[in-house]
């Protein structure tokens, strides 16, 4: 990558907070411009710093993750949220998803997990620990209507597009939807923002839901 990508660290357990700093330090391609200890904080750091990717935590004093990550989508719907919990609660996880995170990842994961997740998210992935993605998929699954695809979706999205969404749905990353689709990768991102823009979505997370609840697919991630 040619420019480092820009990384807040929120965390109000100092000791988890500076193991991440650490990692994050081994890595030449990554720049953490801050840390916060609180959600407060990350808002304010977020205004200030602009980074690519935050790290965010749900339970924190002052203000929690989740209401920090409602706000900087408000605000700065560009910069990417990954949850990193140690929460598995499923209320948790929805409320971060319609918060607008772009990730949700349990702390037990690996530092190379990590990175990847970074790397992932900047390329408009959704990072999710397996465990927590195993509850999405059995929650879309129930959610799941049997009814025909929306008429109206015809006429809100081009043919491509809805091949698209369908993939999305269906789990595949940008790389896979553009060899399935004999296409390249950035012209799969132009679809996909020009998609989210269309259903007033706010990330990948969201509109394999929405493929899925509309029954655009049958399984998703």
């Amino acid at each position: 990558m040619s420019q480092p990508i820009r990384v807040l660290v929120v965390d109000d357990h100092l000791l988890f907070r500076r193991g991440v700093l650490a990692a994050l330090a081994s890595r030449p391609h990554i720049e953490v411009v801050g840390e916060a200890g609180n959600g407060e904080e990350a808002v304010q750091l977020a205004r200030q710093t602009q980074p690519d990717v935050i790290l965010m935590d749900i339970a924190m004093p002052v203000c929690s993750g989740l209401e920090a990550t409602r706000q900087i989508k408000r605000e700065l719907p560009r910069i990417k949220i990954i949850m990193l919990t140690v929460s598995e609660e499923d209320e948790a996880l929805f409320e971060a998803v319609r918060a607008g995170a772009e990730g949700y990842l349990l702390k037990d994961l690996k530092v190379n997990q990590l990175f990847e997740a970074i790397e992932s998210v900047v390329r408009g992935e959704a990072p999710l620990s397996g465990a927590i993605a195993a509850k999405l998929l059995r929650e879309l699954q129930r959610s799941t209507p049997s009814h025909a695809v929306p008429a109206e979706l015809t006429e809100t999205l081009s043919e491509r597009e809805i091949e698209i969404l369908t993939l999305v749905g269906q789990g595949l990353s940008n790389k896979e939807i553009a060899d399935r689709l004999y296409i390249s990768e950035s012209t799969v991102k132009n679809h996909l923002r020009t998609i989210l823009d269309k259903l007033h979505l706010r990330n990948r997370i969201q509109a394999a839901i929405y493929a899925s609840r509309i029954g655009l697919v049958k399984d998703v991630l």
